[in-house]
């Protein structure tokens, strides 16, 4: 009958037949030559291709069921893709197997030389395994890897609770909290230092006396996990800022780049969904201690909005746009601020009611927008920018009488407000504020 299989096979023809008798698989061979003989001219002839080992043996895998047959055929062919195409067509004008009447059904052409392919690249994969496991590695890489061994070193253990954590996240004004261990050491890999690891879904006390004392941004896996713990800080502490992971992402798998585009990406706490109710349920909860409140599902944040960067974060984000220039420029290494005061923060100066009223009337008026407006004397708009620009936009403005942003007000931005002659600052809420400059007026919606 022919060569069992062809020297080179190209392609695999795979259809699937019913028949309406008893049959054996010589039966169905028989009848696919007998009905295409003649069919597609001499060269393309099932007997003379099989004969020249054009085609490979006709496997048929036969299964007989209720007085039917039932089963697949497999066609292995060394012709081009054109005419394996066309001999696959001829299979389906098979209609009778001896008097049993039959349906032949083509489902695909498999290029048979893709799982050769696939059996190369694994073999590749094993040897190259053995040669960065065996050879001694570059120069470069050798430097990489002490480099990650040491900044991996610097994970220290924090507070009672002995939490993995950067070495900065005692004395820098601002950190980020996320979910563990491994987070916390790609964090430091990437020079991120002023960093502390929750060490699982439940809230100690080590997080939560921090948490109330800095800035604190909570950088949390792109999960159900994520939401878990988001809803673990917000009834347990203060938590600033929110950022996530992209969906379906782990915080400890994110590459540089990723990391400082989802720092840039946070949130106020106050623009995720589901705050207010939690908030709420936090108040209940504090005003009466036997009472034990459901915690509400945290919502993903409607939309990523760019907001400003915390400043322990700022030498990062604004590195040169070559940051291969210099080795040194990769060096991620956050100021370190005198250690954060103890002391309640300072009140805001008491404003009149008919003073605040038009400025929270504006506030209102940017309600979710996220963005800062610069206001003369006599409360009409000077400019209008995103809240990541405000720094920049009120060091170089002049006569500025007041500014209204949809955000929190940081002990930075009132320092410079001071500096700038501003009578009035007008935001959500405040932020860790250490001094209450005397000619800034603080007009708050909360």
């Amino acid at each position: 009958m022919g060569k069992t299989y062809v020297d080179t096979v190209k392609y695999l023809i795979k259809a699937s037949f019913e028949i309406g008798g008893i049959v054996e698989k010589p039966d169905i061979v028989g009848a696919i030559f007998g009905q295409t003989e003649g069919l597609l001219g001499d060269e393309l002839d099932l007997r003379e291709l099989q004969k020249n080992g054009r085609i490979g043996r006709i496997e048929v895998d036969l299964q007989l069921r209720g007085g039917k047959a039932f089963g697949t055929i497999v066609v292995p062919s060394s012709l081009d893709m054109v005419e394996t195409a066309i001999l696959a067509g001829a299979l389906e004008v098979v209609d009778r197997v001896g008097p049993c009447e039959a349906g032949i059904k083509v489902h695909r052409i498999e290029d048979s030389r893709n799982l050769k392919r696939k059996v190369v690249l694994d073999r590749a994969k094993d040897l190259l395994k053995t040669l960065i496991g065996t050879e001694l590695p570059e120069s470069k890489q050798l430097s990489e890897m002490v480099r990650d061994e040491v900044k991996v070193s610097e994970v220290i253990s924090f507070g009672a609770d002995k939490l993995a954590a950067g070495p900065d996240v005692e004395t820098s004004e601002e950190i980020i909290v996320v979910e563990g261990r491994a987070d916390v050491i790609n964090l430091l890999k990437n020079n991120i230092k002023n960093v502390v690891a929750v060490g699982g879904a439940k809230v100690g006390p080590t997080i939560t006396e921090l948490c109330r004392r800095k800035e604190v941004t909570a950088f949390l896996d792109g999960d159900r996990g994520g939401d878990i713990i988001l809803r673990e800080l917000l009834a347990a502490t203060d938590i600033d800022f929110v950022c996530r992971a992209p969906p379906g992402h782990e915080v400890e798998e994110l590459s540089r780049k990723e990391l400082i585009k989802q720092l840039r990406r946070k949130l106020p706490v106050e623009q995720v969904k589901g705050y207010a109710s939690m908030m709420a349920t936090r108040k209940e909860s504090r005003t009466n201690a036997e009472s034990d409140a459901p915690v509400p599902t945290f919502d993903e944040p409607a939309r990523p909005v760019s907001t400003m960067a915390p400043s322990g974060h700022q030498a990062m984000m604004q590195q040169p746009r070559n940051p291969l220039a210099s080795a040194d420029r990769e060096q991620y290494v956050p100021p370190a601020p005198a250690p954060m005061r103890t002391a309640p923060a300072p009140k805001a100066l008491s404003v009149p009611t008919e003073e605040a009223a038009p400025l929270k009337g504006i506030l209102k008026e940017l309600e979710g927008s996220l963005r800062a407006r610069f206001l003369d004397e006599s409360l009409k708009p000077v400019s209008e920018v995103p809240i990541r620009d405000i720094m920049k936009t009120l060091t170089d403005a002049h006569k500025v009488h007041a500014v209204v942003l949809d955000g929190i007000v940081t002990q930075r931005l009132l320092d410079l407000a001071e500096q700038k002659g501003t009578k009035y600052l007008v935001g959500i809420r405040a932020g860790n504020l250490t001094r209450q400059p005397d000619k800034v007026k603080l007009v708050l919606a909360e």
